[in-house]
């Protein structure tokens, strides 16, 4: 300290209380101290944001692969907000529909990417035409060599004027079919005869006109013919089912007076058996030759070979 500042610090006790100052090398060795102390927590400081620094690196560079990185001392809590959701837009929502898809024949677009269309076959349609080759052929030991014919006519005899299974049809087709026994010699007139007729319906109408049938006939038991005087016909409902999917069977017997040109001796006995497979109805009425009557195994087994032949055309 230079002699003027000693000397006025001096001069300057003496006007104060002497144990109110403190002495000149106190006061210089005090803010010695101060500033050492200041010089030590800069370099303290330092090498706190050093050390913080590597261990932050250190804990980055050691993070597992896809784990995000985070400082490795616990964070002070913080005050959580809620944050509402976005709203989703309607049209961006995916709603798988297959049905939809199976019947449009559309493309579906899903969360995994396009769909291919659905393909689809179209439904059955039922036939509208009805072939040669949907009638049965006739065994060959029943050939007459008579080829059949294809002609306009009713499939059912009169019924008390009943009309069973005239609603929904789609189309009918019948043909007249000579055959004989077959211990009939050849070149013989032949057996008998039917009056074969298909009819298709629309969906659901063929169980109907069968049901149609039976209520016709047993609603008809006895009949005057209009058109042949003295000639009564009686109708009545026989069993002997399991012909396709169902069948119908029915006998007509006619009774002849005296004088109606019929040989005595009896009745006239005609069968009429309608089978129904699906929605094909097909009708044997058999109609004999010259007076002759129904051979029930006969019309049996040509029932049979109708059926298969239909079911094979179906098919």
């Amino acid at each position: 300290m230079s002699r003027e500042l000693h000397r006025f610090y001096r001069s300057l006790a003496q006007d104060t209380d002497p144990g109110g100052l403190v002495p000149p090398d106190l006061v210089r060795r005090y803010a010695d101290r101060r500033a050492r102390l200041r010089a030590a927590a800069g370099v303290l400081v330092v090498a706190a944001l050093v050390g913080g620094t590597a261990a932050g690196t250190r804990f980055v560079l050691t993070a597992a692969p896809g784990t995000p990185a985070g400082p490795p001392s616990i964070s002070p809590p913080t005050t959580a907000v809620a944050v509402p959701a976005p709203a989703v837009s309607p049209a961006a929502t995916v709603t798988s529909a297959p049905a939809a898809s199976a019947l449009t024949g559309s493309a579906v677009r899903s969360p995994a990417g396009p769909v291919s269309p659905a393909v689809t076959s179209p439904s059955a349609r039922p036939p509208t035409a009805i072939p040669d080759a949907a009638f049965f052929t006739l065994a060959a030991a029943n050939e007459t060599g008579v080829r059949p014919m294809f002609t306009p006519g009713p499939a059912l005899p009169q019924l008390c004027g009943a009309h069973p299974g005239d609603s929904g049809v789609v189309r009918s087709r019948g043909r007249v079919l000579a055959f004989r026994y077959a211990d009939t010699p050849k070149g013989y007139v032949p057996d008998g005869s039917y009056r074969h007729t298909i009819t298709l319906y629309r969906a659901g109408r063929a169980e109907d006109a069968l049901g149609e049938l039976r209520a016709a006939v047993r609603d008809c038991p006895i009949q005057q013919s209009s058109d042949t005087p003295g000639v009564t016909s009686r109708y009545r409902l026989l069993g002997g089912g399991g012909y396709g999917d169902e069948s119908v069977l029915f006998e007509l017997r006619r009774s002849y007076s005296e004088g109606a040109g019929v040989p005595a001796g009896g009745d006239e006995i005609r069968l009429v058996r309608a089978i129904r497979l699906g929605d094909a109805v097909t009708v044997l009425w058999e109609q004999g030759w010259e007076g002759t009557s129904s051979d029930r195994s006969q019309v049996d087994a040509d029932s049979r070979r109708a059926v298969d032949a239909l079911r094979d055309w179906l098919d």
